[in-house]
């Protein structure tokens, strides 16, 4: 016998949490909504600061900004690609396209990052050389101001859905590091004001490249994650497979795999050998370990294939939880 639990056409509770999960994916598309007209703002403001100004930084940071927008004009198409049906080709729908994208945000983060590092080198090099530039401190510091306030709505406006999914949270951490970038022009532009210190502006550029790199490796360590097929982070194997063999009527649990489709949608396909004395509904006893799955280890998808005879698996059988089990005792 073998039957597949989605979650979200099993019950009330299980309907209410896809309605939740919808609710999460819309407001995490009006925010990128209201965050990209906002790049888009902070991008004119800091052209034209830059250029009446002088400041190579502000228009660097507006270029960085451009990057924001793309990230987020990307990360709204994933989100439109992942809602489309799936189909007989393509069983578990567009969901994927969403860790894809968040995949080139990381790889634009990095390509930043080590920009943001050639730039900080050029400004280095042409101070040791006696090379200086005239900035106008006073415009400098109010536009960075402004590109800091914008900075900080978009980042409040994403933080919230970016906990919901790994896309918004692609956006949220190039938000994040913009805003950082703005800091760092603000500060700039205030040592400029006091102390006339052209160097400072190089020396915090190299802290805002390690921080983007920093959010670079972070996103690029959870789409591998997903790609590679790890087990979920959070999902004890260990403790599920015990958790299953504890089962009135359950001998063995093994074949099983567990992986993220994408944010908030985890599979587990496993073989459940049932004792040939047991004499109660084997249906019964599969949808009763599919909703303990479900409702305690927080799979959404799971299927499960209940066996009588070890000889009707001709699959291979790792059954590695059993050894971890003797040594963790009962």
């Amino acid at each position: 016998t073998m039957a597949t639990y989605p979650a979200n056409h099993a019950s009330g509770t299980d309907t209410a949490e896809h309605a939740h999960t919808h609710d999460y994916r819309a407001a995490g598309k009006r925010g990128l909504l209201i965050v990209l007209g906002l790049i888009c703002c902070q991008i004119a403001i800091e052209t034209t600061g830059g250029l009446i100004s002088g400041s190579l930084g502000l228009l660097a940071h507006a270029t960085h900004v451009v990057t924001d927008g793309v990230a987020i004009g990307l990360a709204l198409f994933a989100m439109w690609i992942a809602e489309r049906p799936a189909a007989i080709t393509r069983t578990f729908g567009f969901h994927r396209i969403e860790v894809l994208v968040v995949l080139l945000n990381a790889v634009a983060l990095c390509i930043l990052a080590t920009w943001i590092f050639y730039g900080a080198y050029q400004r280095f090099n042409g101070l040791s050389h006696g090379h200086e530039h005239h900035l106008d401190g006073g415009i400098m510091l109010t536009v960075a101001l402004a590109g800091l306030a914008i900075n900080l709505l978009a980042a409040w406006t994403l933080h919230r859905s970016s906990k919901h999914s790994i896309n918004v949270e692609g956006a949220f951490w190039h938000v994040a590091a913009d805003t950082a970038g703005s800091v760092a022009v603000v500060v700039s532009g205030v040592i400029l004001l006091i102390f006339d210190w052209d160097i400072v502006d190089p020396i915090l550029s190299v802290l805002i490249g390690v921080l983007v790199m920093v959010s670079s490796i972070r996103l690029a360590t959870k789409v591998f994650r997903i790609l590679l097929e790890d087990t979920p982070a959070g999902l004890d194997m260990y403790q599920l497979c015990s958790k299953i063999e504890d089962e009135d009527g359950v001998t063995l649990v093994h074949d099983v795999h567990a992986w993220t489709i994408t944010t908030d949608y985890n599979a587990l396909a496993a073989h459940v050998l049932v004792d040939p004395s047991f004499e109660g509904d084997v249906e019964l006893l599969m949808r009763r370990l599919q909703r303990m799955i479900h409702e305690e280890f927080d799979v959404q998808h799971v299927t499960l294939q209940m066996e009588h005879w070890a000889t009707e698996c001709y699959e291979h059988h790792h059954v590695g939880h059993l050894a971890a089990r003797s040594l963790r005792g009962p």
